[in-house]
């Protein structure tokens, strides 16, 4: 009886795991899928089944391709920055320097400022008289619309995003760094191998897996931005910096439009798992292979 209980205890220790799964992922879910088939417009309270309808408009609004095209730029503009920057910034970290102790937390610190605080204090110095506009009228140069200008607005946005990501990404990094065996390192000094050939050479290749991971990681925290365009931008100027989060937002919350929302957000996590199974086949298909 006893060895009968044994079999059964590690399903003990995944119910609690397999309880907040399934209330908090698997219920939402298929809740949403459901949504995305009705539509709210006559009665918020009693919806109407329209089948597919709300994914047909979806595909025939021109908007919806404009925050595609957004979230797309926000990636090229967010992800590589986010994936060498901080792999730069970690192998510089990871040589015996001076006051290493103090590099890291001052390297770490924007990763826990509140991205609520980080944007407000950026939406100041983008501002017309803030800071960056009068340094740059100081040299002789017009004040730049950073948060009003089409040109500009994105990639304002997407610089506070990577200046609250550099420090965590470099912390994955310095964690991969440490398995790398220092005889290979030995090896290319003897071989007279410089800075750049030895990290491409024996870093790289090591570290793949985490490289792999960080793109991952990022490109999803970039589709998935939010609070910045929400407290900087509000998906303006004229869209020019709504990503798709931010309009499925606008759209559930602002416009009460809970179906065609539900199939924008069915959209996401079709893109999202599209990402995850690219990264899965381009960089850890090994792992998989029976």
């Amino acid at each position: 009886m006893l060895a009968y209980y044994k079999k059964y205890t590690p399903f003990l220790f995944l119910l609690p795991a397999a309880i907040i799964l399934i209330v908090f992922f698997f219920i939402p879910f298929f809740q949403t899928i459901y949504l995305s088939f009705l539509n709210f417009d006559s009665n918020i309270y009693e919806p109407v089944y329209v089948g597919f309808k709300n994914y047909i408009h979806l595909l025939r609004n021109p908007l919806f391709y404009k925050v595609m095209l957004n979230t797309i730029a926000y990636l090229i503009l967010a992800v590589p920055v986010l994936v060498v920057v901080p792999l730069f910034v970690a192998i510089l970290i990871n040589q015996k320097l001076r006051c290493l102790t103090l590099y890291k937390i001052l390297i770490y610190l924007p990763v826990i400022v509140s991205i609520v605080v980080a944007a407000i204090a950026f939406r100041w110095l983008y501002s017309q008289t803030g800071v960056l506009n009068y340094i740059i009228e100081s040299i002789g140069f017009s004040p730049i619309g950073w948060l009003t200008d089409t040109k500009y607005a994105l990639i304002s946005v997407a610089i506070v995003t990577i200046w609250k990501g550099i420090g965590y990404y470099m912390m994955i990094y310095l964690a991969a760094l440490m398995s790398v065996p220092k005889e290979l390192y030995e090896a290319c000094d003897i071989d007279g191998a410089g800075f750049l050939k030895k990290h491409l050479t024996v870093t790289v290749p090591h570290i793949m897996p985490t490289i792999a991971l960080v793109t991952t990681i990022s490109s999803i925290s970039a589709m998935k931005v939010f609070v910045e365009i929400y407290v900087m931008t509000k998906g303006g100027p004229l869209n020019s910096s709504k990503t798709i989060v931010y309009y499925i937002y606008e759209r559930a919350f602002e416009n009460l439009d809970l179906g065609y929302a539900s199939a924008l957000s069915v959209v996401l996590l079709i893109i999202v798992m599209a990402l995850s199974l690219i990264n899965i086949l381009c960089f850890e298909k090994n792992k998989y292979q029976l």
